[in-house]
């Protein structure tokens, strides 16, 4: 992690959100200034009432996470798939599932789902869409296709994603020899 961006994450718990926009366009020079403003302060969450059936996936949604998160993959995958059975225009089921393809190593599938994700995505999806847009950058990004990469981290940073703001001050290249100019100043003060 860039100095730049350790400096930003410490300072910015102790700012007012008028000097957490200023910061983050400093640090974000890609985003318009109204835009950083907007967005800072900004919980992502999604707005949605849940069917009885969309309530049952969310059940389902959570046993998949938790299987994935302790390594069993293959059952996550399952168990993911099976809810979107259930809820087959649920964006965050399809967002889920491509993290579990990607951590199978199964990218281009993941990049399918991803895109689905995005595709079911309302205005009401405001945390899903940041996310699907992140996790589509990050792909984009693991294939070289900088520029595409740029475009759906702007997009996430837009909804308030900060994951994909420092995906984009890295991107930057502005950015990137500012964090080489500071880690050379602080390697010299210690």
């Amino acid at each position: 992690m860039s100095i730049c961006i350790i400096y930003f994450e410490i300072m910015s718990e102790r700012l007012c959100a008028s000097d957490n926009a200023i910061l983050s366009f400093i640090f974000n020079p890609n985003l318009p200034l109204e835009d950083v403003a907007a967005t800072c302060g900004v919980e992502l969450k999604d707005e949605e009432i849940l069917s009885e059936n969309e309530e049952i996936t969310k059940k389902i949604e959570l046993e998949a996470i938790q299987l994935a998160e302790q390594g069993d993959l293959s059952k996550a995958f399952d168990i993911i798939s099976r809810a979107i059975e259930i809820a087959p225009k649920k964006p965050s089921l399809y967002s889920n599932r491509a993290h579990i393809l990607q951590y199978m190593g199964k990218c281009e599938a993941a990049m399918d789902d991803v895109n689905i994700a995005i595709k079911h995505c309302t205005d009401k999806h405001r945390k899903t869409r940041s996310l699907a847009h992140c996790q589509r950058g990050i792909l984009y990004k693991k294939l070289g296709e900088n520029e595409l990469a740029k475009t759906d981290f702007e997009v996430a940073a837009e909804l308030g994603n900060k994951f994909a703001k420092k995906q984009l001050v890295e991107l930057n290249p502005y950015a990137a020899l500012c964090n080489q100019m500071l880690r050379q100043v602080m390697d010299k003060l210690q």
